[in-house]
């Protein structure tokens, strides 16, 4: 799967992260579809969507890392030394950079984690549906490899 220039200039989160780490990113995604289109069945296709509806994406965990710290720090500032309440202005800054550039410090460890964006997320999800064959208008002439297939998947999902 190829990495679009428009794709990465719309997703804040893509657009902050390497070129090398979107294309490893997608390549994942690539290999899990090819791994259930070898082994097409609706129960499993099914269980992996629901596994894709229970992930959580980089925003998510972002704003559970930020939280977190966030409140250590005030409970720390509340007991132990009020120091620690510069955590919370920190963690929240960098919550607040992120919300405006896409980019905050912890987002490269996260993504290098494989921690994915919604779309990314939903981008495979769909794709298995279009390949389990959810959606109608996607059949691919009969001689037509495999991987053809997985590449309309692929873009029928990114619409």
């Amino acid at each position: 799967m190829n990495t679009a220039p428009q794709e990465n200039q719309t997703d804040p989160s893509r657009r902050s992260s390497s070129e090398e780490l979107n294309r490893e990113i997608d390549q994942k995604t690539r290999q899990n579809l090819q791994d259930y289109r070898n082994k097409l069945s609706n129960e499993k296709v099914s269980e992996r969507i629901e596994e894709l509806d229970k992930e959580w994406d980089i925003d998510r965990t972002l704003i559970a890392n930020a939280s977190t710290l966030s409140l250590t720090g005030v409970i720390l500032g509340a007991t132990v030394d009020k120091k620690w309440f510069m955590v919370p202005g920190v963690v929240t800054s960098f919550l607040l950079w992120h919300a405006i550039q896409g980019w905050c410090p912890p987002l490269p460890v996260f993504r290098k984690l494989g921690y994915r964006t919604r779309k990314e997320i939903d981008t495979e999800k769909y794709a298995l549906k279009a390949l389990r064959g959810d959606f109608s208008g996607l059949e691919t002439p009969g001689n037509r490899a495999e991987e053809g297939k997985i590449d309309q998947a692929l873009e029928a999902a990114k619409k």
